[in-house]
């Protein structure tokens, strides 16, 4: 991070930290594990409709089932998923932006997540491609693949 976005992030981390957002997740009895316990269901998700298409683009499951048709049965689930794992995980990170802003595993995490995404698109293009007869299946299956061992 640049020294000119350092500040500007952390005074958007004390705003946060200080708006109602903030304060209602940091005083609520039950706020956080709700949202912590909802967070980890999308998470859950998510990687399980990974694990299928990676399983099927390596050839150990679903075999009789064209790729693309996988992705495009489980894109829906993983995207739903997708976004409620984000919105969860902004509630979760109002409860105390300070202290996620010096951590470096938060950070890391923020990273592979921006990676996964980009693969993740990169596999739904890849297999819209595959199905209009443009792409190789062996794009398909490595963006797939690496998606999911993330």
């Amino acid at each position: 991070m640049s020294d000119a976005a350092a500040p500007l992030t952390l005074q958007w981390c004390e705003w946060l930290a200080h708006s109602w957002l903030g304060t209602a997740m940091r005083t609520s009895r039950w706020g956080f594990a709700v949202t912590e316990m909802v967070h980890l269901l999308a998470l859950a998700i998510v990687g399980g409709g990974m694990l299928v298409v990676a399983l099927r683009a390596g050839g150990r499951l679903l075999g009789e089932r064209p790729l693309h048709r996988v992705v495009q049965d489980f894109a829906p689930w993983i995207g739903s998923g997708l976004l409620v794992s984000v919105l969860s995980g902004a509630l979760l990170f109002a409860d105390g932006p300070l202290r996620y802003y010096a951590n470096g595993a938060f950070r890391t995490k923020l990273v592979l997540m921006v990676v996964a995404l980009a693969l993740g698109a990169v596999a739904l293009r890849a297999a819209r491609r595959e199905a209009a007869g443009a792409a190789s299946p062996v794009a398909l299956r490595l963006a797939v693949v690496f998606d999911a061992t993330l």
